[in-house]
């Protein structure tokens, strides 16, 4: 055991993020082993975001998921799985809404200073 403070304190925060990054990890196991019982294109989808996941939290290297993604991609071509189409964006919807509001009127123009005699 530690007897300096700091080194107690970073023994805390190393406990926390070890259990953090083994849950992490252990939902990656666990989606990508429900995609190999059963393959679709639903638990395909949710064994590659739990992957992009692991990557936004720095528990996996983007390489390594780039296989394991890539990897279970190639399952699911073995398997005959047909991808879902992707969701569509809300974009468009913000782009009718700006273009539902009246035009702003325009500023008065600047007057023009009066020279003085």
């Amino acid at each position: 055991m530690p007897i300096i403070k700091s080194a107690i304190k970073r023994m805390k925060q190393t406990a926390l993020r070890r259990d953090r990054n083994v849950t992490t990890k252990r939902d990656i196991k666990t989606a990508v082993k429900a995609f190999v019982a059963k393959p679709s294109s639903e638990t395909l989808s949710e064994a590659q975001s739990k992957i992009d996941t692991a990557v936004k939290k720095n528990v996996l290297n983007k390489a390594t998921a780039a296989r394991r993604k890539s990897g279970l991609a190639k399952q699911a071509k073995a398997a005959g799985v047909k991808l879902a189409p992707a969701k569509k964006a809300t974009a468009p919807a913000k782009k009718a809404a700006a273009a539902a509001k009246p035009a702003a009127a325009k500023k008065p123009a600047a007057k023009k200073p009066v020279a003085k005699k």
